[in-house]
């Protein structure tokens, strides 16, 4: 592959909701572009861009795919992402390179949930997009519905550039409104045609609307629409470019990826109307060194900088390091600075990756895509750049977990590979995380949703050999005590010889409304405990909160005061006093009203208006508290709390309420009183597991 001049480099995103034909474009654009000599089929498995074995199994998306094209003298690094609500990390890390987005529209289904959340993707980070309305050839698809649909999400800004001839089973190309000229399918590419007759007065409406779009874009030329005169073909391209490199004008085109019909007039507006890396934003980060704000352009003369917005791991080719150069040139030699971790790495290959394909290049310029492999230090969002001149961008923002699952070996012996093939896939996946909970003594997982989970899960056996198990965590209990006793406790062992000795008094009583979880208080006076044993009476009490007497969960919110007892001169010592110490915390907890505490989780869920009622009954039925709401732009923000073991599976639940559009956060917020009823049915079960 040659070295593309920043001039000529397209970095587009392909966004959507699941299963609106994202992949399928790709397909076809990498078929008009040469890459391919003929299309592959997600249900087969044998696309460029879906090539994970759990991707070919499920026939969905579960990771973006870098696939550059060389088309009509251009380079469009075209990046296919998931459309699946567990996968959305790898559209953000996306669409903090690309510099345009298609967001991919089903003709059939209309506009969704993903269409929406990828919309907003779009506009949060004000990136040029364009919408392909795909599956025009299918039963029930109706272009101008969803325009409708579309005009009324965001207005009028949205402009029909390419129109169907034809829907359904009657679909067979597309206008070009722009250029009025028409394309039709002859064999598996589409080809210049002649108008079509009856549709005269549809494309002057749709001509009208770009027309009045471009007029729009300035006061010259508004002037001249008003005045009644035509405006030449350059005063539209030029008003077309400015309207969507400035987010006045969504374009829409049209087409059937499956039957690639309208995908290379696609390709065409992109390069057309769609900016190349300079002429987007530029691109600010900071000096390390002063922690003062620098700016850079997707220029080549400008110092090198990248960006790593993606990481490969291979367990035979090795790790692999996705990047997208933010300013200079970058070639395969010497070393570049790792700014996030202040290390230097060494560089030996230069790649651009096609889907799973790794093709070695001798340079890359300003806005380009690349690959390094085997960087030591580099993970995920780190900054690359010339030690000289350095410069730190911000990581990318990953979505926080919102649901975790305990994870078991199937095989005894199999912890570490898991331990190790677990930190090798969150080299790949920032959005999951692992936690050794030593309470529970379980592995945890914490991902973004149940499938994203069981992925991780099967993706363990498929790279790295290892079999596991999904449950649910076991849910950190707590122990403590609701009013207060006084225990002895006495340790003695005389049977001839040097014996054990020791006694002591203590009196135990709540630490209510206390953060301290233990208090030891020493209130011995007259020597009755020596001096030198009360560092063992303490030491003894504070080992026995871990295990607690009910269900053998950590006791906390406890406070000791050890105020009597007596020792012998000869046979005591600290063990004897540890013992002692024991023996009292058992009486003595158990004669102070002993319960169970439960974590109880602050929660922020962000839901459409018209699910409050269900979402609220739902919190009700869950034991929740609603502590207020808080209106949102159509949507409400819901603050509540509610026990940890009633929300283990939320996440899938509030999917399944809200068809997928609605959000919530969770963070721990204290321990409160378990009801007896659900406290019995603990005991009971820690009962029988012993």
């Amino acid at each position: 592959m040659k070295v593309y001049e920043t001039k000529d480099l397209r970095n587009i995103g392909i966004i959507g909701h699941g299963g609106c034909g994202k992949t399928t474009l790709v397909e076809a654009m990498a078929f008009n572009a040469g890459l391919i000599d003929r299309m592959g089929k997600v249900e087969d498995g044998s696309t460029v861009s879906d090539y994970d074995p759990e991707e070919v199994r499920r026939a969905i998306s579960i990771s973006s795919a870098l696939v550059p094209l060389e088309f009509n003298n251009y380079k469009m690094n075209v990046m296919d992402t998931p459309g699946y609500f567990d996968f959305v990390g790898e559209m953000i890390a996306t669409l903090r390179v690309v510099d345009s987005a298609v967001v991919v529209v089903d003709a059939v289904s209309g506009m969704e949930v993903g269409t929406e959340k990828a919309f907003k993707a779009v506009k949060d980070r004000d990136i040029p997009s364009i919408v392909m309305i795909n599956k025009m050839d299918r039963e029930n698809a109706n272009f101008k519905r969803v325009l409708e649909q579309l005009r009324e999400y965001f207005g009028n800004i949205v402009v029909p550039f390419l129109i169907p001839m034809g829907e359904s089973e009657t679909f067979k190309g597309i206008v070009n409104v722009v250029d009025m000229k028409a394309k039709v399918k002859k064999g598996q590419k589409c080809v210049d045609a002649e108008l079509p007759q009856g549709m005269e007065e549809e494309i002057s409406t749709y001509r009208e609307m770009i027309i009045e779009s471009v007029a729009q874009t300035s006061e010259e030329l508004m002037e001249k629409y008003f005045d009644g005169e035509e405006l030449t073909s350059e005063e539209i391209y030029q008003g077309l470019k400015q309207g969507v490199l400035e987010g006045d004008l969504i374009p829409v085109v049209c087409g059937s990826a499956a039957q690639n019909i309208g995908v290379e007039s696609l390709m065409d507006v992109i390069i057309n109307f769609y900016p190349a890396p300079h002429e987007g934003h530029k691109v600010h980060g900071n000096n390390p060194q002063n922690d003062k704000e620098v700016e850079r352009s997707y220029k080549t003369d400008e110092p090198f900088s990248a960006l790593v917005f993606k990481t490969i791991v291979d367990p035979y080719v090795g790790k692999l390091s996705l990047f997208k150069v933010m300013s200079g040139t970058l070639s395969p030699n010497g070393e570049i600075y790792n700014v996030t971790k202040d290390k230097k790495e060494k560089l030996s290959h230069l790649y651009v990756l096609s889907g799973k394909k790794q093709v070695e290049v001798e340079k890359l310029s300003a806005g380009d895509l690349g690959a390094f492999s085997k960087l030591q230090s580099t993970t995920t969002g780190d900054t690359l750049c010339d030690a000289e001149h350095p410069i730190l961008y911000q990581a990318i923002d990953f979505p926080k977990p919102i649901i975790s699952q305990a994870i078991v070996p199937k095989a005894k012996g199999d912890e570490d590979k898991i331990g190790m093939g677990l930190h090798r896939l969150m080299e790949e996946d920032p959005t999951f995380t692992i936690y050794r909970n030593r309470e529970t003594k379980e592995t945890l997982i914490s991902g973004l949703g149940e499938m994203h989970l069981d992925i991780i899960s099967k993706r363990l056996h498929n790279k790295f050999g290892v079999d596991v198990l999904l449950k649910d965590p076991r849910i950190p209990y707590r122990e403590t005590i609701k009013s207060k006793a006084t225990s002895e406790g006495k340790h003695k062992k005389q049977s001839g010889g040097r014996g054990q000795f020791g006694h002591i008094y203590v009196d135990f009583e709540p630490l209510f409304g206390e953060e301290e979880e233990f208090e030891f208080v020493d209130k011995v006076v007259g020597g009755a405990v020596p001096r030198q044993y009360i560092p063992a009476v303490e030491k003894g009490l504070r080992e026995c909160l871990e295990e607690g007497i009910l269900a053998k969960y950590p006791v906390t919110g406890v406070r000791c005061t050890l105020f009597d007892g007596s020792f012998h001169s000869v046979d005591s010592d600290e063990m004897s006093f540890k013992m002692a110490a024991s023996l009292a915390f058992k009486k003595g907890i158990k004669e102070a009203s002993p319960v169970l505490l439960e974590p109880i989780y602050h929660l922020e869920i962000v839901v459409p208006d018209e699910y409050m009622g269900d979402i609220m009954g739902d919190l009700n039925k869950k034991r929740g508290r609603i502590l207020g709401m808080e209106p949102a732009e159509g949507y409400q923000k819901i603050i509540a709390e509610a026990p940890l073991s009633e929300m283990s599976k939320y996440a899938t639940d509030l999917r399944s309420m809200t068809q997928a559009r609605g959000e919530f956060m969770m963070e721990f917020a204290r321990y409160e009183e378990l009801p007896e009823q659900l406290a019995e049915k603990v005991i009971e079960e820690a009962t029988i597991e012993e």
